[in-house]
């Protein structure tokens, strides 16, 4: 476990966000990847910069170029906030070789 990640506050995010999960229990730690995905799915911008704070900007850029599936104007947003194009986002990459069906 890292010990820089052990001696920050843990932040607070919305219980929205994790409304499919215990939300005390939460292992701000050991699932870091999941939670990185659902703030920057579904949190708005305090949740983000909590995300940043508690987790830094390297982890956070990690977890979601390596993401399976974040929304898609979700990944225009990271995108931005990492400082990365688009096409460099795994779920990007898995979005165009798994299009829709073309809208009649």
């Amino acid at each position: 476990m890292n010990s820089v990640m052990q001696s920050k506050q843990i932040p607070k995010f919305e219980k929205r966000i994790f409304w499919d999960v215990n939300f005390e229990e939460l292992d701000y730690n050991k699932y870091a990847n999941w939670v990185i995905e659902r703030v920057f799915d579904r949190g708005d911008v305090e949740d983000i910069r909590q995300c940043r704070r508690y987790y830094g900007d390297d982890k956070i850029k990690e977890a979601l170029l390596n993401a399976k599936f974040i929304s898609l104007n979700r990944i225009y947003l990271a995108a931005a906030v990492i400082d990365e194009p688009i096409q460099k986002f795994k779920c990007y990459i898995l979005r165009q070789s798994n299009p829709t069906l073309y809208p009649y």
